[in-house]
């Protein structure tokens, strides 16, 4: 049996009907330089100075200068593949939205892009978006953030 075939007539396949989920352009490996954080200067050492990176200023620091055995300064060089740069691992790059009309905007683009609907857009609008984003065909990837349905008591 073919690993295409349907199971049955109630059975919808996955290229076809409302099941359908939109699918990235091209799905491109993304390859992170570093995953580790850069931590500060002696941050292992000194309670009082948090580990979150600073740029050694000092004329005699180690690290400013680089020299062998001290900790990695931040540069270009770490940077991300420019292709991949703010790409979800869903293959998609996020675009925030904050009403409907936002999402005319991404009607074209929706194989590059998904939405995200703005952190401070109340209920009654996040449904109508979810809604209109299903017709247009855009993914939104909190969609079902704040819509739980409330239990009668």
């Amino acid at each position: 049996r073919s690993s295409l075939s349907t199971g049955g007539p109630n059975c919808v396949a996955p290229w076809e009907g409302p099941l359908k989920m939109v699918q990235p352009l091209k799905k491109v490996k993304i390859v992170k330089k570093r995953t580790k954080h850069f931590d500060r200067h002696q941050s292992d050492r000194k309670h009082s100075i948090k580990p979150s990176w600073r740029k050694p200023k000092g004329i005699d620091n180690r690290v400013r200068r680089r020299f062998k055995g001290a900790l990695p300064m931040p540069n270009i060089g770490y940077g991300s593949n420019k292709k991949t740069k703010h790409m979800l691992p869903n293959g998609f790059l996020k675009y925030t939205v904050h009403n409907v009309k936002d999402l005319e905007l991404l009607m074209m683009h929706n194989r590059r892009f998904c939405a995200e609907i703005a952190h401070n857009v109340a209920v009654l609008k996040r449904r109508a978006i979810v809604e209109r984003a299903a017709q247009l065909n855009i993914r939104v990837i909190n969609g079902n953030a704040r819509l739980r349905s409330q239990e009668d008591e």
